[in-house]
């Protein structure tokens, strides 16, 4: 038998297998595609992770990803970022953070952190903090605290998340939101204060804290803080 024919024959099965109807079919595609660790999947995993429906098939793309070369999978997500697919942009801006290469951090870009879709926000913001340079920390801290706020108690735990990463280096951008006029922003800036300064606290308890004391002012609340 044709040595390259079955090859052929293993790499058509496995794309076959990864647009599967049966979610754990496509799991175990995406494991056996990460094992292969062939750049000739590449197209085909990125494609995949744009309109894969199942979190853990998803996550197992990912992994496959991060077994092949960057200079063959970056640029093929990089190309994503601009896509109308909002999984799309999400997925290549989680697998541009589990790949790590510093060299990708000008494409997340002002518009990709203020994504209009929450997770690709989300996604955008856990990029940001793995990729960012030193010198630019403290602007993405300013331009993560634009967003104090936003969102459901979801999306501000995962930018709460992204600015205690950047550590104390935040704390400037998070004194302009204690400031703010409103007291949705007030109240998440409060509370991601709280978990930069006590990482045990948990996230609820900080925003009912924070509530807590904007609604009544801390001249009401024995003048606490985080």
């Amino acid at each position: 038998m044709n040595p390259a024919h079955t090859d052929a024959q293993n790499h058509d099965r496995l794309l076959a297998a990864l647009g599967g109807g049966n979610s754990s079919t496509r799991l175990q595609a995406a494991l056996a595609a990460g094992t292969r660790a062939d750049p000739a999947l590449t197209d085909a995993l990125v494609a995949r992770c744009a309109i894969e429906p199942d979190f853990f098939v998803r996550d197992m793309l990912t992994w496959a990803l991060t077994r092949l070369p960057a200079e063959t999978t970056v640029p093929v997500l990089l190309a994503q970022l601009g896509s109308g697919r909002a999984q799309a942009r999400s997925q290549a801006l989680h697998t541009l953070s589990k790949i790590g290469d510093r060299t990708t951090w000008p494409a997340i870009t002002r518009s990709l952190l203020h994504d209009a879709d929450d997770e690709v926000a989300r996604s955008a913001w856990r990029a940001a903090v793995v990729l960012v340079p030193a010198g630019e920390r403290p602007a993405l801290a300013a331009e993560l605290a634009g967003q104090l706020g936003r969102g459901d108690r979801t999306v501000q735990l995962s930018l709460s998340r992204a600015l205690v990463a950047l550590g104390a280096e935040c704390e400037p951008a998070l004194q302009a939101g204690l400031a703010s006029a409103d007291p949705a922003v007030r109240a998440h800036a409060r509370a991601t204060e709280r978990l930069l300064h006590d990482p045990d606290a948990g996230f609820d308890l900080a925003v009912d804290e924070a509530d807590r004391i904007v609604a009544l002012g801390p001249e009401r609340t024995g003048g606490a803080g985080c």
